[in-house]
């Protein structure tokens, strides 16, 4: 069999769907945590928070952007490597902590990529004892909120949350 880039591309290549609305959220949302990181009032320009914000975007039905999901895991993560840090920091305590807080969130069905990121932050970057409550909460929290107004709202915007299944 003759594999070529096109072929690689044509079958396994990424191709979300593009609506303006979304990438303008997104901006929105990062221009937010700019201005706030810009202040000094605390770390919150912290990168799985992009990865959140073009999840929901982009990936809207997945269980990965479901409310649940997405809020508790994060938390959870955020919270798992941030005890983690009340004993030790560096590289090592960073992979313990994204294995632990892969481990528990899936236990939990509260899988969301980014939390294993999240878990791994106060270890390398030391945010503070309080960067669970006082950053991933609300910014989870403000993300999933928005994203289920908007999608209520804008007719482009794909329909979010998933309803409850009972």
């Amino acid at each position: 069999m003759n594999i070529t880039l096109g072929t690689v591309v044509r079958s396994w290549g990424a191709k979300p769907k593009l609506f303006i609305h979304g990438y303008l959220w997104a901006l929105c949302m990062f221009g937010v945590l700019a201005l706030l990181e810009f202040d000094k009032v605390g770390f919150y320009l912290v990168p799985p928070f992009g990865a959140t914000l073009y999840i929901l975007v982009l990936l809207p039905d997945a269980p990965i952007a479901q409310p649940y999901a997405l809020i508790v895991g994060s938390v959870v993560g955020a919270s798992i490597g941030t005890l983690l840090s009340l004993f030790a920091t560096g590289l090592g305590m960073a992979v313990l902590a994204a294995i632990i807080a892969c481990l528990v969130i899936s236990l939990m069905h509260a899988f969301h990529p980014p939390a294993v990121a999240l878990a791994m932050y106060p270890l390398l970057f030391h945010p503070g004892n309080w960067f669970p409550l006082v950053v991933v909460l609300p910014f989870t929290v403000i993300a999933v909120c928005s994203a289920a107004i908007l999608s209520r709202l804008v007719d482009e915007w794909p329909a979010y949350p998933k309803p409850l299944q009972g």
